[in-house]
C-alpha cells in the first residue's frame, strides 16, 4: 500500500471497469482526505455513478485499488459491509418513510443493533435523543420534528434523507445532486447544511448545478469518459480548454 492510500480516507487508483466492452470507469485515480469535502462534476455518461457504486460495493471494478480509511480494500466488501464500515449514500430522489413522522423516520435510522431481539425491546436512550435533537438542528427540521415526512416539501425531505444517513454515523457521505428540484432558497440553504456536515466528515457531492458547487467553495473533479479530466478550484477547472471542450462548452 502506498504512504497516500495510508494517510486518506478514500483512496482510487488505475481503477477500471468495462460494461459489455463500453469503459465506464478509464484508469480514475482519485484521493479524498480526512474531513475534505470534494464536489464531482462531468457530463452525463462520464461515469460519476459508476464511480459511487464502486465505493459503495454495488459495481466490482475490473481492476484498480480502493482504498477506504487507509487500508481497507473495499472491493473485498459488499454494500452491506461498506455501509457499516462508514460510507453513507444518499440518491437524487429522497427515500424517506413518508407516513411516520420527521422524528421516527431519524430514530428507525440511527446506528445501533439490528438483530431481531434487540430491535423488538428496543428503548431509546438518552444518547439517541440528544443525537436525534441535533440531527434535526443540523438539517434544520427541529420546528417539523412531529409532522409526517409526507408533508415536507421537496427540499427538506432531502434534508431528512441526509439525517437519516447522519444517523448512521458514517466516516464518508456519498450525495447524488442533492439540490435538483429545490428552489433557489432551499438550494442555498443546501449549501450551507453541507459545509455544517463537512466539519465533522468527508462528503463527496456529485452536482451538476454550478452556482451551487461554487457556493459549496471545494475541490472540484471533474470526470470526462471514466476518467479524471481536470482537478482544483471550480475557477481553475472552468478556464481549463479540455473541460470547456468536454463540458461547459456543451
Amino acid at each position: 500500500m502506498t504512504k497516500s492510500a495510508a494517510g486518506s480516507l478514500l483512496y482510487l487508483d488505475g481503477v477500471h471497469v468495462s460494461f459489455d466492452g463500453f469503459k465506464a470507469i478509464n484508469n480514475l485515480s482519485l484521493i479524498l482526505q480526512p474531513g475534505e469535502m470534494r464536489a464531482i462534476i462531468g457530463p452525463n455518461g462520464a461515469g460519476k455513478t459508476t464511480m459511487m457504486d464502486i465505493v459503495t460495493g454495488k459495481t466490482r471494478p475490473d481492476s484498480g485499488d480502493v482504498i477506504f480509511d487507509g487500508g481497507i480494500d473495499l472491493t473485498r466488501h459488499d454494500e452491506t459491509d461498506i455501509a457499516q464500515l462508514g460510507i453513507g449514500r444518499k440518491f437524487q430522489k429522497p427515500t424517506v418513510f413518508e407516513s411516520h413522522t420527521v422524528w421516527d423516520n431519524l430514530e428507525l435510522a440511527l446506528n445501533r443493533n439490528r438483530s431481531v431481539f434487540a430491535t423488538l425491546f428496543y428503548v431509546t436512550t438518552q444518547r439517541d435523543r440528544d443525537q436525534i435533537h441535533d440531527i434535526l438542528e443540523t438539517t434544520r427540521l427541529a420546528a417539523r420534528k412531529d409532522e409526517l415526512a409526507a408533508n415536507l416539501s421537496h427540499g427538506q425531505k432531502q434534508w431528512l434523507e441526509i439525517g437519516m444517513l447522519l444517523a448512521q454515523e458514517p466516516k464518508l457521505l456519498l450525495v447524488d445532486e442533492p439540490v435538483a428540484g429545490m428552489t433557489d432558497a432551499e438550494t442555498e440553504e443546501t449549501a450551507r447544511l453541507l459545509r455544517e456536515i463537512a466539519k465533522s466528515r468527508s462528503v463527496v457531492v456529485v452536482e451538476h448545478d454550478m452556482s451551487f458547487v461554487r457556493d459549496l467553495d471545494v475541490k472540484v473533479t471533474v470526470l470526462a469518459e471514466g476518467s479524471v479530466l481536470a482537478e482544483g478550484s471550480l475557477d481553475h477547472v472552468s478556464s481549463n480548454q479540455k473541460v470547456i471542450e468536454n463540458y461547459l462548452g456543451r
